[in-house]
């Protein structure tokens, strides 16, 4: 089978890969990329594991082919962070224990900030419809709402702060 030359933007960075027209967009973030970050947990969309942001769209990369990645934008976890540390997200996690395994956390994260990109004062109920996508064995998805909940309110402070500056 022949190979499909890709040019897109990963995580703020210009790539160039090369990929299998059969190819998912998950294997070549893992594979060709080195982005473990991303999660393979049912290859069939229903899990939310392999949630990456394309073109600003909560996606599973399971159901996108890499050569559908052409001219793209493209966020995983890996990306969400900066060079000043991780991102509200990550830390309200850390802080509110809303992960375990392992394998499910960068899907919710990723669907967290895809959600808070949109509607930064999101509702329990809206976080909760938000991240219905993503399937968890482990946390009991409570720790999980309040941490999107808890960073959003840290993120709302924080530029209500440097609006008062």
């Amino acid at each position: 089978m022949s190979s499909t030359h890709v040019t897109c933007t990963i995580n703020g960075d210009q790539v160039e890969f090369l990929c299998r027209g059969d190819q998912t967009l998950l294997d070549a973030l893992r594979d060709t990329a080195g982005l473990i970050g991303v999660k393979e947990g049912c290859a069939t969309g229903d899990c939310g594991a392999c949630s990456v942001i394309l073109d600003g769209r909560l996606t599973c990369s399971c159901l996108v082919l890499a050569p559908e990645a052409e001219g793209a934008a493209i966020l995983t976890v890996e990306g969400m962070g900066g060079p000043d540390g991780l991102h509200p997200l990550q830390e309200a996690f850390l802080e509110g224990a809303a992960l375990q395994c392992g394998i499910c956390t960068p899907g919710f994260l990723v669907a967290g900030k895809a959600l808070l990109d949109r509607n930064p004062d999101p509702t329990e109920e809206q976080v909760r419809y938000a991240v219905a996508g993503n399937l968890c064995r482990c946390t009991g998805y409570d720790k999980i709402v309040r941490s999107i909940l808890a960073a959003a309110a840290d993120m709302k402070e924080a530029s209500e702060a440097k609006e008062t500056v």
